[in-house]
């Protein structure tokens, strides 16, 4: 692969190599690391993992949502929209019309291919293509754990769902398909990106709803938690619908990648269960990955196909329902 970063790297923060079996092959590697994608590893990565940039593809650091720029007021305005909008009934209706899964039958690559047409305006680290960024997440991964199969096509197919935001999937609106998420049905954790705007949310008129718990009880697991609708939950249900063999831990990171206040912050863990723990070692993991990866990157498409190809025809069926 080769992986041309244009920004310069952190020392500071460096995701560690989990690949046990292959780290004493990797310890006198000096070489520069060529993948099978036109992405090239630099040296120090080649040697030592993935090193994350400083900077995103704007030049500001990662997740800043504070800097001025007309960028940022696009992502205020959107996180505006969504917490006055993503209310728990919301939520549950979404669920319900998307679970039919009645919307077209595609296959997995396909779906990435539509996914030429998506910005996501939520994001103020990334302006591409979300093509680009899938790849550029898989590849990153896929170099430092290169025996986890399910965890490269994880990365690949993460985002998948933002097709919702395209006419045939019911075009909605992006405060309904990206963004950061957080539970519904309990209090609105201060760790929420642009916390202020919940104040115009209906569910701020259920006292109930504002209480630590809510209407959950401690431990119950975030499968019982109604979190805000968007592109993870989406890809999700299909993922699960549609049979797939990816183990838990690769639907987890689906279904809760965007989940910030509980994975970045900390927050709403009171709800999780012993399973939840487990896996959210892995998204962490992954967040890395998906998170500093966004930069002025580019994959040669063709070359990897091949390689994804044979993991979609493994964990998934040739054509699913959406």
């Amino acid at each position: 692969m080769t992986v041309c970063i244009d920004q310069p790297q952190s020392d500071s923060e460096v995701v560690e190599n989990k690949n046990y079996s292959n780290n004493n092959n990797n310890n006198n590697n000096t070489h520069e690391l060529v993948l099978d994608g036109g992405f090239v590893v630099p040296d120090n990565v080649a040697s030592g993992g993935f090193d994350a940039p400083e900077i995103n593809a704007f030049g500001h650091t990662f997740r800043d949502y504070d800097v001025e720029s007309e960028r940022q007021k696009q992502v205020e305005e959107f996180y505006r929209m969504n917490h006055i909008n993503q209310t728990y009934e919301f939520v549950k209706k979404m669920r319900e019309e998307y679970k039919k899964l009645d919307k077209l039958e595609m296959s997995i690559w396909e779906c990435c291919e539509l996914l030429n047409e998506v910005v996501d305006d939520s994001d103020p680290d990334l302006d591409e293509p979300q093509i680009e960024h899938l790849l550029q997440t898989a590849e990153a991964i896929r170099k430092d754990y290169p025996n986890e199969d399910w965890l490269h096509l994880t990365a690949l197919i993460h985002d998948l769902g933002k097709v919702l935001l395209l006419p045939r999937f019911g075009e909605l609106p992006q405060w309904a398909v990206v963004g950061d998420t957080h539970p519904l049905g309990c209090a609105f954790d201060e760790s929420i990106v642009h916390h202020k705007y919940f104040k115009e949310n209906p569910d701020v008129k259920n006292h109930v709803y504002q209480t630590k718990n809510g209407i959950y009880s401690e431990g119950c697991g975030l499968e019982n938690v109604m979190i805000s609708w968007g592109h993870d939950d989406y890809m999700y249900l299909v993922a699960k619908e549609n049979g797939t063999t990816l183990p838990q831990a690769g639907l987890f990171i689906i279904r809760y990648h965007s989940f910030y206040p509980m994975h970045r912050s900390g927050a709403y863990k009171h709800l999780m269960n012993e399973e939840d723990v487990e896996n959210l070692k892995w998204l962490q993991i992954f967040n890395k990955y998906d998170l500093y990866s966004k930069s002025k990157v580019r994959v040669d498409v063709e070359k990897v196909k091949p390689y994804y190809q044979s993991l979609i025809q493994k964990y998934f069926p040739e054509k699913l329902r959406w």
